[in-house]
C-alpha cells in the first residue's frame, strides 16, 4: 500500500475508499491532487470540520496536492446528509463573509501556498449556473432510484426531503468535475457522511470524462461514550476565539477520557504513531500528563503556540495550583458593583460558568458552586470586594469549569 494511505489507515482516518488498490497504485505514480469540500453556513469551522484537514497536511506531506473548496454555491442550498431537517437558509452576503473567515482559519492550520495547498470557491462556477444546461449536461447522468438508494436521503425521506436538497448531490458531484476539468483533481476525501456524495461524483466524471476518480472517507468522530465529538455544554467547539475561548478549547482535549487520548492524539496532533500510543498507554498521574500534551498540541496547531501556552499555565493554575491564574477566564466587574454586593447567582451567571440564574440555583442546591474554595451553601449569598484574595475572586462550577472575577474603576 502506498505510504501516504498507510499513515492515515495507522493513525485512524479512513473508514471507506472506492477503490483502494487503484488509489494506491495512482498514488505511487506521482502526486495526486486531491479535494476536500466545506460549506461555510456558519460563522466558524468547529473541530469536527477539521479531522479531513488533518489528513490534507498528511497527504500534503507526502507530495500530493490539496485543494480547499469553499461552498460559496451550495451553502446556497444546504446538504442534507446527516442532518434531521432541512438547513435553514442565510443571505448570499453572509456565506461571502463566512466564506472570508473559513479561508483565515484554514490557512492559519494548513498553509495555502498556492501550489502545494489552495482553496477555490464552487460559486465560481454554480452562482450563475444555467438551469437548462445543467439538467441537459449533467442532470441526465443521475438515476433518482440510485439516489434515493444512499443513507442520506433514505434517512430523510421520512422526515421530509425538500426539493431544494435533492438537488445537492447533483452540485457536489459537478464539483468534482469541476476540479477533475481545471485541476486534474482524482480524489476527493471527506467524512463518511458523504460517501453517497463522492460515489455519485466519481460515477459522473466516469460517464462525462471517461475517467477513473476515487473517494476516501474518514470516521464520523465520536468519543468513547457515544457523543459526538467536539459537542460541549456551550455547543460546538468552535476555532473562532470569540466563540470558543482558546481556555476551554484546551479543556475540552484536557478532559477527554482515558480510553480517547490515544485514539484523538493519533487524529489531531502530528506527532509519531509511536509516541502518540506510548502516550496513550500510561496510566493514572502519567496518563493525565498525556492529556495535557494532547491538549497543548491541538491547542497550539489551531491558535498558535503562544495562546496553547497561556492555556496551559491557566489549567494548571485552576487545577494544579502552580500556574497563572491570570491567564484564566475573567471578568471584570465596576468597583462599585463589587462595594454594593453580588448576589452569587448573577455573579455566576456573569462569569459564563451557567447561562441562566434557574441553572446557576441549581448549581448551588446540587453543591457544585464554590467561591475561593469554599462550598457556597446559601443560593442568596452575596459577595463583595471583600471576597477578592490578591485582587481576584475564584469562582468554580462542578470540577471543571473555572473563572475569575477582578475589580475596574470605572
Amino acid at each position: 500500500m502506498n505510504r501516504a494511505l498507510e499513515v492515515l489507515q495507522e493513525r485512524g482516518f479512513v473508514q471507506q475508499c472506492t477503490d483502494f488498490e487503484g488509489l494506491s497504485r495512482l498514488m505511487d505514480e506521482g502526486p495526486v491532487t486531491f479535494y476536500i469540500g466545506v460549506d461555510p453556513t456558519g460563522p466558524s469551522l468547529h473541530i469536527g470540520h477539521m479531522v479531513p484537514f488533518f489528513a490534507l497536511r498528511h497527504l500534503r506531506d507526502a507530495g500530493h496536492v490539496g485543494i480547499a473548496l469553499l461552498g460559496g454555491g451550495t451553502a446556497r442550498i444546504g446538504d442534507p446528509s446527516g442532518k434531521t431537517e432541512m438547513r435553514k437558509l442565510i443571505s448570499y452576503e453572509e456565506i461571502d463573509e463566512n466564506t472570508r473567515r473559513f479561508i483565515k482559519q484554514l490557512d492559519r492550520f494548513v498553509g495555502f501556498d498556492g501550489v502545494h495547498a489552495f482553496t477555490a470557491n464552487n460559486k465560481d462556477w454554480l452562482a450563475d449556473l444555467n438551469y437548462i444546461e445543467f439538467l441537459r449536461e449533467i442532470g441526465r447522468h443521475f438515476s433518482v432510484n440510485r439516489m434515493l438508494s444512499f443513507e442520506a436521503y433514505k434517512q430523510r425521506m421520512e422526515a421530509g426531503l425538500s426539493f431544494i436538497e435533492f438537488n445537492y448531490q447533483l452540485l457536489q458531484s459537478y464539483d468534482f468535475l469541476q476540479l477533475y476539468r481545471r485541476h486534474n483533481c482524482r480524489l476527493q476525501i471527506g467524512g463518511d457522511d458523504q460517501w453517497g456524495n463522492i460515489v455519485a461524483g466519481i460515477e459522473l466524471i466516469r460517464r462525462v470524462e471517461g475517467a477513473e476518480c476515487y473517494g476516501l472517507t474518514f470516521p464520523l468522530v465520536t468519543t468513547s461514550d457515544g457523543k459526538k465529538m467536539g459537542k460541549t455544554e456551550k455547543g460546538a467547539l468552535f476555532l473562532d476565539p470569540n466563540m470558543t475561548s482558546p481556555y476551554d478549547f484546551f479543556q475540552y482535549f484536557r478532559d477527554v477520557s482515558d480510553s480517547d487520548v490515544e485514539r484523538f492524539l493519533l487524529m489531531f496532533t502530528f506527532l509519531p504513531s509511536e509516541e502518540c500510543r506510548r502516550l496513550g498507554s500510561l496510566k493514572d498521574a502519567e496518563l493525565n500528563q498525556a492529556k495535557e500534551r494532547l491538549a497543548w498540541e491541538v491547542t497550539a496547531l489551531i491558535h498558535g503556540k503562544e495562546e496553547a501556552d497561556k492555556a496551559l499555565a491557566a489549567a494548571r493554575a485552576a487545577f494544579r495550583g502552580d500556574g497563572d491564574a491570570a491567564q484564566l477566564p475573567t471578568i471584570a466587574i465596576k468597583r462599585a458593583r463589587l462595594e454594593a454586593g453580588i448576589g452569587v447567582l448573577d455573579l455566576f451567571v456573569e462569569a459564563g460558568l451557567v447561562p441562566s440564574k434557574n441553572e446557576a440555583r441549581r448549581l448551588v442546591q446540587q453543591g457544585g458552586a464554590s467561591v475561593n474554595g469554599q462550598k457556597v451553601e446559601n443560593e442568596k449569598q452575596v459577595f463583595t470586594i471583600a471576597a477578592l484574595q490578591d485582587g481576584a475572586m475564584m469562582l468554580r462550577a462542578g470540577k471543571k469549569r473555572v473563572a475569575r472575577v477582578i475589580s475596574k474603576d470605572n
